[in-house]
Protein backbone atom coordinates (compact mmCIF):
# COMPACT_ATOMS: atom_id res chain seq x y z
CA UNK A 1 0.00 0.00 0.00
CA UNK A 2 1.49 3.48 -0.68
CA UNK A 3 0.00 5.23 2.22
CA UNK A 4 -1.21 4.49 5.83
CA UNK A 5 -4.14 7.51 6.28
CA UNK A 6 -4.76 11.29 4.91
CA UNK A 7 -2.82 12.63 8.19
CA UNK A 8 -4.70 16.04 8.08
CA UNK A 9 -5.51 19.06 5.66
CA UNK A 10 -3.41 22.84 5.83
CA UNK A 11 -5.27 26.69 5.50
CA UNK A 12 -3.18 29.12 5.86
CA UNK A 13 -4.57 32.07 7.68
CA UNK A 14 -4.21 35.60 8.72
CA UNK A 15 -6.28 35.68 11.53
CA UNK A 16 -6.08 32.16 13.50
CA UNK A 17 -7.83 32.84 16.60
CA UNK A 18 -11.37 33.67 14.16
CA UNK A 19 -10.45 30.80 12.51
CA UNK A 20 -10.10 28.35 15.69
CA UNK A 21 -13.15 29.89 17.02
CA UNK A 22 -14.97 28.74 13.90
CA UNK A 23 -14.06 25.77 13.44
CA UNK A 24 -14.38 24.82 17.15
CA UNK A 25 -17.63 26.20 17.39
CA UNK A 26 -18.56 23.43 13.83
CA UNK A 27 -17.34 20.89 16.86
CA UNK A 28 -13.89 19.89 16.15
CA UNK A 29 -11.62 20.07 19.48
CA UNK A 30 -8.36 22.09 19.47
CA UNK A 31 -5.50 19.97 19.90
CA UNK A 32 -2.61 21.78 20.15
CA UNK A 33 -1.13 25.33 18.81
CA UNK A 34 2.33 27.15 19.19
CA UNK A 35 5.01 28.38 17.19
CA UNK A 36 6.78 26.61 14.31
CA UNK A 37 9.93 28.21 12.67
CA UNK A 38 13.46 27.26 12.36
CA UNK A 39 15.69 25.87 9.62
CA UNK A 40 14.46 22.66 9.53
CA UNK A 41 10.98 23.88 8.75
CA UNK A 42 12.29 26.19 5.97
CA UNK A 43 13.84 23.41 4.24
CA UNK A 44 10.70 21.20 4.58
CA UNK A 45 8.47 23.61 2.86
CA UNK A 46 10.67 25.76 0.47
CA UNK A 47 10.12 28.90 2.03
CA UNK A 48 13.12 31.06 3.82
CA UNK A 49 12.94 33.29 7.00
CA UNK A 50 9.77 31.69 8.47
CA UNK A 51 8.41 32.41 11.48
CA UNK A 52 4.65 31.17 12.03
CA UNK A 53 1.76 29.82 14.64
CA UNK A 54 0.17 26.80 13.94
CA UNK A 55 -3.16 24.82 15.45
CA UNK A 56 -4.04 21.48 14.65
CA UNK A 57 -7.41 20.78 15.68
CA UNK A 58 -9.34 17.16 15.27
CA UNK A 59 -12.88 15.80 14.50
CA UNK A 60 -14.59 14.54 17.91
CA UNK A 61 -14.07 10.54 16.38
CA UNK A 62 -10.11 11.66 16.16
CA UNK A 63 -10.36 10.49 12.18
CA UNK A 64 -9.21 13.41 10.91
CA UNK A 65 -7.46 16.86 11.34
CA UNK A 66 -7.22 20.90 10.15
CA UNK A 67 -4.27 22.57 10.10
CA UNK A 68 -4.51 26.01 10.22
CA UNK A 69 -1.21 27.80 9.96
CA UNK A 70 -0.49 31.53 10.17
CA UNK A 71 2.80 32.99 8.57
CA UNK A 72 4.21 36.03 10.93
CA UNK A 73 7.23 35.93 8.28
CA UNK A 74 7.17 36.18 5.39
CA UNK A 75 3.67 37.43 5.31
CA UNK A 76 1.20 34.86 3.14
CA UNK A 77 -0.19 35.86 -0.12
CA UNK A 78 -3.33 35.78 -1.64
CA UNK A 79 -3.49 34.12 -5.23
CA UNK A 80 -7.27 34.30 -5.40
CA UNK A 81 -10.12 36.47 -3.91
CA UNK A 82 -11.41 35.41 -0.53
CA UNK A 83 -14.95 35.17 -2.17
CA UNK A 84 -13.83 32.59 -5.25
CA UNK A 85 -16.71 30.34 -6.35
CA UNK A 86 -17.13 26.75 -6.57
CA UNK A 87 -15.55 26.47 -9.97
CA UNK A 88 -12.04 28.23 -9.13
CA UNK A 89 -9.06 25.79 -9.56
CA UNK A 90 -7.97 24.26 -6.12
CA UNK A 91 -9.01 23.14 -2.98
CA UNK A 92 -12.85 24.70 -2.86
CA UNK A 93 -13.70 23.08 0.71
CA UNK A 94 -13.63 20.62 3.53
CA UNK A 95 -16.99 18.74 3.54
CA UNK A 96 -18.12 17.78 7.47
CA UNK A 97 -20.79 15.26 8.39
CA UNK A 98 -23.73 16.43 10.69
CA UNK A 99 -26.32 15.97 12.80
CA UNK A 100 -28.06 18.22 12.98
CA UNK A 101 -27.77 20.91 9.55
CA UNK A 102 -29.75 23.38 11.14
CA UNK A 103 -28.18 23.54 14.11
CA UNK A 104 -24.34 23.74 13.28
CA UNK A 105 -25.79 26.39 10.27
CA UNK A 106 -27.54 28.60 12.90
CA UNK A 107 -24.49 28.27 15.03
CA UNK A 108 -22.18 29.21 12.45
CA UNK A 109 -24.07 32.01 11.20
CA UNK A 110 -24.17 33.35 14.21
CA UNK A 111 -20.37 33.71 14.13
CA UNK A 112 -20.68 35.31 10.97
CA UNK A 113 -20.31 32.67 8.84
CA UNK A 114 -23.26 32.97 5.33
CA UNK A 115 -24.62 30.03 3.44
CA UNK A 116 -23.03 29.93 -0.46
CA UNK A 117 -26.18 28.62 -1.85
CA UNK A 118 -28.41 26.90 -0.54
CA UNK A 119 -29.22 24.51 2.11
CA UNK A 120 -30.59 21.51 -0.07
CA UNK A 121 -32.03 17.85 0.14
CA UNK A 122 -30.22 15.41 -2.25
CA UNK A 123 -32.60 13.03 -3.09
CA UNK A 124 -33.51 10.66 0.59
CA UNK A 125 -30.61 10.30 1.34
CA UNK A 126 -28.64 14.08 2.31
CA UNK A 127 -29.10 17.44 3.01
CA UNK A 128 -26.15 19.30 2.17
CA UNK A 129 -24.64 23.25 1.80
CA UNK A 130 -21.65 25.24 2.17
CA UNK A 131 -20.99 27.76 4.08
CA UNK A 132 -18.18 30.43 3.86
CA UNK A 133 -16.66 31.43 7.56
CA UNK A 134 -14.10 33.40 8.37
CA UNK A 135 -11.43 34.35 4.99
CA UNK A 136 -13.44 32.95 2.80
CA UNK A 137 -12.76 29.30 4.03
CA UNK A 138 -15.53 26.94 2.62
CA UNK A 139 -16.86 24.21 4.49
CA UNK A 140 -19.49 21.80 3.28
CA UNK A 141 -21.87 20.22 5.63
CA UNK A 142 -23.93 16.91 5.04
CA UNK A 143 -26.48 15.46 7.01
CA UNK A 144 -27.05 12.02 6.22
CA UNK A 145 -31.20 11.32 6.10
CA UNK A 146 -32.40 8.14 8.20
Amino acid sequence: MAIQRMDNVLIVVEDLDAVIAFFVELGMELESRGPVEGRWVERVIGVDDVRQEVAMLRTPDGQSKVELAMFHTPKAISPEPSDAPANTLGLRRIMFAVDDIEDVVARLRARGADLVGELERYEDIFRLCYVRGPEGIIVGLAEQLR
